[in-house]
């Protein structure tokens, strides 16, 4: 199926990474114009800062009310936001009597605050239009593991939120889904773990498929998804 987003504006948080960078690719090859945020004062990696396409907003922290408030606002002045697409996340894994109630707390801050602000801002954003809202969940939230505790109930609450808005907000005409991927193969997660089997996880490039697919006018029909994403792995 090809996918369109003609005069469609979608805003990936964390959308310099590796794979928020591939989700913008997708769409940008779709037709679509794209906000993209970032945590860092810049990042030298990312291909499209200079791109027309592209409105980039660096040094910010989505878990921060105002800055959500505001991102959104400013992506939506000239016009309702399409989609909105949570990339922004972190990780950390400590087995329980090692991981702080800093970490626990930070770990919901940076996925489940995250995303919940972004989906909040999306709606206020796309108004009465509809559209979509794809979170990204991960696969301990679905199939704990032990030593990640803080990560997976962090990631748990992504998915309830995603299968709870869906419920909330269908009747508006937004549809609300996530992607559960496993491991996914970046160049971090390589090193990290040379001796595993990279070619059983999932690319970047295989997840921003499916997301683009799950943000686009294309999907009439699926909300409330819990897409596993697992490559072979």
């Amino acid at each position: 199926m090809e996918l369109s987003y003609e005069g469609r504006k979608v805003i990936v948080t964390g959308g310099t990474g590796a794979l928020g960078t591939a989700v913008v690719t997708r769409l940008l090859a779709s037709g679509a114009t794209c906000y993209a945020t970032d945590w860092a004062p810049s990042n030298p990696r990312f291909p499209y800062s200079d791109d027309p396409r592209v409105t980039l907003f660096n040094n910010v922290d989505m878990a921060d009310e105002a800055t959500a408030t505001r991102v959104y606002a400013e992506a939506s002045k000239d016009g309702p936001l399409w989609a909105s697409i949570h990339v922004a996340g972190g990780f950390a894994m400590a087995p329980l009597l090692e991981t702080s109630l800093e970490t626990f707390t930070g770990q919901f801050r940076m996925n489940a605050v995250t995303a919940w602000l972004g989906c909040r801002e999306a709606v206020r954003a796309m108004g009465n239009e509809g559209g979509r809202i794809v979170n990204v969940a991960a696969k301990p939230a679905l199939h704990p593991v032990a030593g990640m505790t803080a990560y997976s109930a962090s990631k748990a609450a992504v998915a309830n939120l995603t299968q709870s808005l869906a419920l909330e907000l269908a009747g508006q005409g937004i549809l609300v889904n996530a992607i559960v991927p496993s491991i996914i193969d970046t160049p971090a997660n390589r090193k990290a773990m040379p001796g595993a089997d990279h070619d059983a996880w999932p690319t970047t490039d295989d997840l921003a498929q499916t997301i683009a697919f799950l943000a686009s006018p294309q999907n009439t029909v699926t909300h409330g998804a819990l897409v596993p994403c697992y490559g072979r792995s």
